[in-house]
């Protein structure tokens, strides 16, 4: 488990890295393996993979990691380790970010609750937004990797209605 990183601990500042398409985890591990303190914020979410639901790992900011750097510091190695793209800045200079805003992401990583908990058919679920929001429906099935089908009392009828996984919640 990573040590949280309290912003009044270190001279060093928190930078922002932009990887590579889909490289961030091999940027990660190239940029500890040269000795590099670097955070890269993750959550867990469960997935179907080939039919069977599994608990995959996931970058939060999908593309972005974070280093702490000292401006005293030899920044030449950043440019050519694999699947960084570049360090964000402005004006042509890095960009120093509030420690306090890496101390918070990593306090909330260590509390997190590990992904949803996938719906059986029947369940009671409220939908979270859209024009349906706050109304009450019954999980029928999975439809696809991200997808729901709901039950849903409409109009003293029962209607099928497909929406995204992350809209609903289990009641």
């Amino acid at each position: 488990m990573e040590s949280l990183a309290r912003p009044e601990d270190s001279p060093k500042a928190w930078y922002l890295i932009q990887c590579k398409s889909r490289q961030d985890e091999r940027a990660e591990e190239n940029l500890l393996r040269q000795g590099y303190s670097c955070y890269r914020p993750k959550y867990r979410r469960q997935r179907l993979v080939r039919g069977i639901r599994q608990t995959l790992e996931e970058s939060l900011f999908c593309g972005y990691l974070f280093i702490q750097l000292g401006l005293e510091e030899n920044w030449a190695p950043l440019r050519s380790t694999r699947g960084l793209l570049r360090v964000v800045g402005f004006g042509g200079k890095p960009l120093a970010i509030d420690g306090r805003i890496i101390y918070q992401l990593q306090q909330r990583a260590c509390t997190a609750v590990v992904g949803r908990p996938f719906l059986s058919p029947g369940e009671k679920v409220r939908i979270a937004g859209g024009p349906f929001a706050e109304i009450e429906a019954i999980f029928q099935s999975m439809s696809g990797d991200e997808r729901v089908v709901l039950l849903l009392n409409f109009l003293h009828r029962e209607q099928k209605i497909h929406m995204p996984l992350d809209n609903i919640y289990k009641i």
